[in-house]
Order: C-alpha cells, then structure tokens, then sequence
C-alpha cells in the first residue's frame, strides 16, 4: 500500500538511545525529493549528528503518489494531503519520546489552505519545538499571518536566518524577537580556489563564467540575465552563461519543459545563444561545489524581494564567488558593506555593467570574493549544526524549568466529577503465580527484570485496601495471598531481615535486602495484621513482624523508618496491648520526631533532610500515624506542620508538581522539575488524607485532591498518566511527555492513591450526613 493510500507511514525509531544523546525529529521534506528544502533538510541533519551527541530522526512530506526511496533516517512518511497523517506522526513522535522536534516551514508543502495542516501535529505534541521558517512575508494574506503566529505560538523557538525575517516576525506578526533565534543557512566548507581549476572538466577553460544554479522555474528571472547578455559579450567575449540545474518538479508536472524552451528562444532571438549553457540536470553537492569553484561571477537575478531565503546566494558566498544580486531580502542583508554588487530588479542595463565592471576590474573581483568567503566562515554547516544542537539544549532546559502542557490539552474537567473507578486489570496482569513482577514495556511485564519485596509490599497493602471498594473480592484475596507468601519468602530469618531482589528463575540475588525493601515489608506486615478476616493469617503476620523488627534500630535512614512506623502503628490500633509493638513504635517514632523538631525553628527549610528526595511525604506521615496511633499531639502537630511545607513547596501556578528525579532538590539549590513520579503523588495524597484523619481539616481534602488530580492530567504537561484503558499507570512525567511503561510502582501508586480518594470522599460524606443529623437535632431542641 503506497503513502498516499495510507496517509502515513513508520519504521521504528532506534530502540534505545545512548546515555546523553538528545534525540531530534526533523520534519519536512528530505531527499530524495528533489527541492531545496529537502537538500537543506538533509544537510541539516547531517550537521546536527556530526555537532555532537544527536541522534536525527526524519518525518518525511511526501508530495506524489509512489513513494521516494528515502535514506534508514526517515522513519515516518507523511503525504501532504491527508489530515489524518499528521495526528499519526504527532502520535509516533510522541510514542518514541523525541527530546525535540525541529520543524522546517515552507508554505506548499504542508497540506491544507496555506499549509493548516501542519498545525494538527503540532497542537499534538509533546515536546519541544524548534521551528525554522523559510519564508516569512512581509505582506501576508490574514491567513498566512494567522498560519505563522500559531506556529509561534506553539513553538518553543523560531529559527530565521536573516535579521530582516527576524524584524519581520516582530513588526508584520506579533512575536516577541527574544523568541526568535537568526542562524544562518548552512553551506558546505568549501576550499578558495582560482576558478581556472575547475574549468577544463567542463570544457570551458579560457572562458569567464557567469554562474546560475538552482532548479528551474519563472521566479529565477533569467530573463534578466538573457536580455544583459548582449552587452556583456560585446565587452567580453570569452563570456559564457551557464545554467545549472533541471527545471523544478512541480514546474515540469504543469508546464514541462516550456519555461527553458522560452529561455532558449529568448538568447537565440538576442543571438547570444552560442553563450549560454543549460546543464540539464540535478546535481549532486560535488558536481555543484566544482561548477561553483569554476564561476568568476556568480548571478541571482530574482525579480522579486520577498525572497528572505536562498541557498543558492549563501552557497556561492561560501564558495568565494563575487555576486552580482537583485536587492531581494536575503541578499540586501548578505551582501552588504562589499560583499557583492546589488542591481535593480528587471534592471538589465545595470545588469550587465555590474557583471562588465567586475570582468573588467580583477582587483575589484578578488576583493569582493575575499570579503564573501570571509563573511560566511561562521556559517559553514559543521558550525551552523552546532548552533542548532545549542538551540535544542537551551528549549530542553526551558522546558524543564518552565513546563507547559500539549497545546491541545483539554480544558479542565469539572473539579467535582465523579472519581474514576477501580480497575485491577493491568494489576492481575502484572501479577503471575510467583508474586507482582517490577517492570512492564508499555502494559507488557517484562520478566527479564524479576520481582522485589518493595513492589510485593505495596501490591499487599493495595490489595487489602482496595477490597472495600471493588466487587470483585475474590481475585483480591487470591492476590493478596501471593504477594503475602512472597513476603514470608523473602524474609531471611537468620539476617532478620527481607531480601529485596527476586530472578525470574526464583533465585534471590541478595541475601539482605535494603532499608527501605525492610521498611516496606513491615508496612505491609503491619498493614495485613490489621485489615485480614482470617485470624491465624492475623497471628502469622504479626509474628513475622515482630520477628523483623530488632533490625529497625539500626537502621539510620528516616524515609526507611517512617515507612516501618505506618506499618508498625497500624498494627498497634488493632492489638494496642501489644508490648512490642508499642515498643517499637515509641522508640521510631521519637527518633523522627527528634528529627523534625530540631529543623523545627527553621521556616525556610523545616525539614530533616538535606536534599528532597523520594516518596517525600512518607517522613510527615510516619510522623502522623504515629502520633494518632500514641494519642500524641506533638508529633501529629509537627508532622502537619512539615506537611504543609513540603505541599507549598511542592504546588506551583496551583498544580501539584513533585520533586523531579533529575537532580533533586538541595537545601539552597535548584529544584528539579522532572522527571516526575507517580510515587511523589500517591504519597502526597496518603499524607494528606492522614493529616485530614488526624485534624479533621477540609483543607487537606483539597491538598490531597489536588496532587491526585496528577495522575489524571492536571499537571505540567497536561496529560494523564494514569491510563484509563488499562487501569495502569506511566511510569513518569517527563518535560517531553509521559512514559509509556506502566511498572509496578507505579500502577500500585495509582491505585493505593484512588482508594484513598474513595476513603476520604466516604469520609467526607459521612461527615455531612452527621452534621446534617445534628443541624436536625438542635433545630428540634430549640422549636421544644
């Protein structure tokens, strides 16, 4: 089936990237085709691989029926003409977590009214765009304009290569020109030579030549140059024209070969046809740098100015050629303060003594090429693609410290729509005979990666919890029994402690698990021990978790205990004459208390800690359960007061925005803005919705409300990371888009975090109802 019969086309990106490579899509036409915007496309590519640690991946347009024989970097295909294809490649960019996607704008080759379609991929996507614009008119239609400025509004960064496109995007469209990033058109490195080395391959030594290059079409104005001819040779008769290049595809596709036949016809009425030379062909960069290296005056005579790019112009320059040029907007700027001669548009008498003069004066020529050759030294493409590699790095950075969501995100949804309801299928599919695996690719467990106590821990405490608001209570309980028999497992009881890491062959690969593995099997021990039915199941987890605990007090970690101490006081509420227990949870609790009290004077950094973390919330939750399960104030009141601080801390423009992975957060440095975690979310809520148990504070609900709305797409990239079709949960906000994996940890995040939810609007309900009952009760007293 051919790309316009599908709209779209893929070959996969590369599985992996290598550590520190940033990954660009290109989208725009490519070679093969043959225009200038491919030549450049793939140029540019190139450049920007070279530049550094890149890895190019190319969108390709596609303008005709049968396809373009495209080169292993095209991975997707677009036919320019079919809507549909464009949310398809907005969808696979996204999909592939590009780092960046630079965009290069032609009108006509995007489909629809002045290229409208190429705006539905971009509203689609994730990450940042760099948008290069090679054309910007002066004197837009309203369409056109409004075309651009949503371009700009959506793009991180346009990209113009002139100063005059830069002025033009401020004056004519609104932009902001801090926005705007002037990065020349590129040009290949190109030794300075004496023309005569090059001119014996081509039959002309002894002759001047006069240079035009590009494909053929009635925008070039030759005719200018066909019409000068004359009196140029009459002054110089070793003169001869040459013409290179084949005449444009879509030209040929609705006029054929007329617009060079009338060419043709012209020189032979003028009889200056024995010094003009068509080289009917499409060359390839070789071919074209040593019929360059062959001109002695190089000829752009364009009978328009809006012409803010060529790249002919910038290769001839590169190439040390002395240019006589049309004042159109790429070359008033270029060849400016000596750098070529500029004549007037349709000029041909000024024409032709601007080439004459320059035969004429070797001195004059010399100095021109010498001043263009010098000029474009900065814009060699080795140079060109490092300034774009810099380009892309700098919007990253933007991204990760100003986020923004997917232009098209959905508008908010209603603040009190219902709460999603519970769905185990990805959780049972994670789960197999053994216990919950860690890893999945996409919704796919991956077994290679095995099992660990941390997961099983959670996958217990979710699965008890959530035996309250689903119907399907038998599968919970058979879950329930497999994650607890892992945790009996993995405890190693002549360590006294839980291994962590499990191989798919059932083999342990450690024989003491780490703090925090300890922590959460207690968690959860102390959890089972006080939600199971079955009482000799009641007995054995509360032996295992006596049996586990001696080891907590040498451990030096606080997260790890705050972890041990939820497990250790829900237990407690169920056997509070339990000796060891309370023990225990006097002893850790009064160790993070101490903590947290000797940060306490400190508003600006109120925590024990130095740097912000991971699964944060759990230190002032610990601290709360605590403090409820002892009936100690202190610890509840220090507890909600770090609580508050890490919420502030943690909300910005109202959203929920935790701790990103990517650096952290140190006392007095810079926080990290992603990558974010379901697990930052699911421990927020769980605070909150303890500190609310505790204080009987509404505003808690909110807080907790508000980073669980996380998941659901009220974060920074407005998007959901909980995924409703699987009942699973992404792995990660990144400032590209969110992982596509849904791992244990994650999953489990997401569900422990919507039981919560269920909990806290039961329990806010039930509160209305009874102070609705005591409203009726003294309503009833006062009318006695």
């Amino acid at each position: 089936m051919s790309v316009a019969q599908a709209g779209a086309a893929a070959r996969p990106l590369r599985p992996y990237r290598n550590e520190g490579t940033t990954r660009v899509a290109l989208l725009g036409s490519y070679t093969p085709r043959r225009c200038g915007l491919a030549t450049f496309g793939a140029d540019l590519a190139h450049a920007i691989s070279k530049a550094g640690a890149a890895e190019v991946d190319v969108v390709a347009m596609n303008d005709r029926v049968d396809e373009y024989a495209y080169p292993d970097e095209v991975k997707f295909e677009i036919s320019q003409n079919v809507l549909d294809a464009y949310g398809k490649a907005a969808d696979f960019l996204n999909m592939n977590l590009v780092d960046v996607v630079s965009v290069q704008h032609e009108f006509g080759i995007y489909g629809g009214a002045d290229g409208t379609h190429l705006l539905k991929l971009l509203r689609q996507l994730r990450m940042p765009i760099v948008t290069t614009l090679h054309t910007v008119l002066e004197k837009p239609s309203a369409r056109q304009r409004d075309v651009i400025q949503e371009i700009a509004d959506i793009s991180d960064r346009l990209v113009v290569m002139t100063e005059t496109g830069r002025r033009f995007l401020e004056q004519v469209y609104g932009v902001d020109p801090a926005r705007v990033a002037v990065i020349p058109h590129g040009i290949p490195d190109l030794p300075f030579v004496d023309p005569s080395f090059y001119k014996d391959q081509f039959g002309v030594e002894g002759k001047k030549v006069v240079l035009t290059f590009g494909l053929l079409g009635p925008s070039k104005g030759i005719e200018t140059m066909i019409r000068a001819l004359p009196a140029v040779t009459a002054a110089h008769p070793d003169v001869v024209y040459v013409v290179v290049g084949a005449t444009h595809p879509h030209v040929r596709q609705l006029h054929g070969e007329s617009y060079r036949r009338h060419l043709q016809k012209l020189a032979a009425e003028l009889d200056v046809d024995r010094y003009l030379i068509f080289h009917e062909r499409y060359v390839d960069l070789t071919e074209l740098c040593e019929w360059l290296g062959a001109a002695d005056v190089y000829v752009t005579p364009y009978p328009s100015k809006d012409q803010i790019v060529s790249g002919t112009l910038a290769y001839a320059m590169g190439a040390g050629k002395a240019v006589v040029s049309t004042p159109y907007w790429h070359a008033a700027e270029m060849l400016a303060d000596g750098r070529g001669v500029l004549v007037g548009f349709g000029d041909v008498d000024e024409t032709a003594r601007a080439i004459i003069r320059l035969l004429d004066d070797e001195r004059e020529r010399d100095a021109i090429r010498k001043r263009a050759y010098a000029y474009t030294r900065s814009h060699t493409w080795a140079n060109v693609g490092a300034r774009y590699l810099e380009l892309f790095a700098e919007v990253r950075a933007e991204r990760a410290k100003r986020p923004r969501p997917t232009f098209a995100a959905r508008t908010e949804r209603d603040r009190n729509q219902p709460l999603p309801s519970v769905s185990l299928t990805h959780l049972e599919r994670l789960t197999d005979d053994v216990g919950i695996l860690q890893h999945a690719k996409s919704f796919v467990p991956l077994r290679d990666h095995g099992y660990c106590t941390d997961d099983n821990a959670r996958a217990l405490i979710v699965a008890l919890r959530l035996r309250r608001h689903v119907e399907a209570t038998a599968l919970l309980d058979e879950l329930a029994v497999r994650y607890l028999a892992f945790l009996e497992h993995a405890f190693n009881a002549e360590r006294g402690a839980f291994r962590n890491f499990l191989g798919y062959d059932r083999r342990w690969l450690e024989d003491v698990g780490s703090p925090d593995s300890h922590g959460r099997g207690i968690w959860a021990l102390g959890v089972a021990a006080a939600e199971w039915n079955d009482p000799s199941i009641k007995a054995g987890c509360l032996t295992l978790l006596h049996d586990a605990l001696p080891r907590l007090d040498g451990v030096p970690y606080l997260r790890s205990l705050a972890m041990a101490l939820l497990g250790i006081a829900a237990a407690y509420r169920e056997f509070d004459g339990d000796v060891t227990l309370k023990g225990a949870l006097r002893r850790i609790a009064t160790r993070l208390y101490k903590a947290f009290a000797a940060t306490r004077s400190n508003d600006e950094w109120p925590w024990p800690e130095e740097v912000l973390t991971y699964a944060n919330a759990v230190l002032p939750h610990g601290l709360i359960a605590a403090g409820d399960a002892l009936g100690r104030n202190d610890m509840i009141e220090t507890g909600v007061r770090a609580l508050q601080w890490l919420m502030r801390v943690q909300t910005i423009d109202g959203r929920f925005v935790p701790i990103g992975n990517e650096g952290w957060y140190a006392r007095g440095g810079r926080r990290a803005r992603f990558s974010q975690q379901p697990i930052e979310a699911d421990t927020s809520v769980a605070a909150c919705a303890a500190a609310y148990r505790a204080t009987h504070d509404p505003a808690w609900i909110a807080e907790a409300t508000r980073a669980f709305r996380w998941f659901v797409g009220y974060n920074d990239l407005g998007v959901p990371v909980w995924d409703e079709s699987t009942g699973g949960c992404r792995d990660g906000l990144g400032h590209s888009g969110v992982s596509d994996n849904q791992g244990a940890e994650s999953t489990l995040a997401w569900l422990n975090a919507l039981a919560e939810m269920h909990e806290l609007s039961e329990a806010r309900e039930l509160e209305r109802q009874q102070g609705a009952a005591e409203l009726y009760s003294a309503r009833v007293r006062s009318a006695w």
